[in-house]
């Protein structure tokens, strides 16, 4: 079985919904925390890389050490033309690597239920609206060069691009579980009620769209691992 390495920066953002989906299209998944201490390596040890989200900055290193080593092989990976995805934090590293910024989101943040207009057809998105989970307070303001626009929702514009042929941000989450959201709405409780909601109701709307949030998350995990596996 193939298999991605996988790099998480903190206990409340795990694979979510990919640790069922990946492996169930033939894709291994194989975490490292360097949070706890594990290494970062210089080059993707499998056959495709995953970085997932997390609550600190993309160039938070003072408070997250191991992030200068997570964009250094996010460079490697897409020069080497390894299969990449950064979801959330992980989109914001792979533009911050690559010659893109990110900074704090002017329009504040986005959190719960969102959706994703998708532009154009690729190998891992369809053209149309795509429900996602949202959980970011930073957003990538310029795209690294040679980067495509794929996706922007009503708040902000870079939501989803392609880097080369297989390397992708998306600032969004389709692996969050319902579980994820409530750890995260209780965790910034004050922030969503900054947005006029109680963090029940951001999770009652998560929940409600379920169905329609696992669909989509299904489809992309599943076109992801053909990419990997051929």
């Amino acid at each position: 079985m193939a298999r991605a390495l996988v790099v998480q920066h903190h206990p409340s953002e795990g694979l979510g919904w990919f640790q069922e989906w990946l492996p169930a299209a033939s894709l291994d998944v194989h975490p490292i925390h360097p949070y706890l201490g594990h290494r970062v390596p210089s080059s993707v040890e499998g056959d495709a890389l995953i970085v997932l989200g997390g609550p600190m900055g993309c160039m938070d290193d003072d408070h997250a050490t191991w992030l200068p080593a997570v964009r250094s092989l996010l460079r490697t990976a897409v020069d080497d033309g390894v299969p990449t995805l950064g979801l959330c934090l992980g989109a914001q590293l792979l533009a911050a690597a690559t010659g893109g910024y990110v900074e704090r989101g002017t329009r504040g943040p986005e959190l719960g239920r969102g959706s994703v207009q998708v532009t154009d057809d690729d190998d891992l998105l369809t053209a149309g609206p795509m429900p996602v989970v949202q959980w970011h307070f930073d957003t990538i303001t310029a795209l690294p060069p040679g980067a495509v626009l794929l996706g922007s929702s009503d708040v902000y514009e870079v939501q989803a691009f392609r880097l080369g042929e297989v390397a992708w941000g998306l600032q969004f989450h389709v692996e969050a579980t319902t579980d994820m959201v409530r750890e995260w709405a209780d965790n910034d409780a004050a922030a969503v009620r900054e947005t006029g909601r109680e963090p029940a109701d951001v999770v009652s709307e998560v929940t409600f769209a379920e169905s329609a949030l696992t669909a989509a998350g299904i489809a992309l995990a599943h076109r992801f691992a053909r990419l990997v596996t051929g």
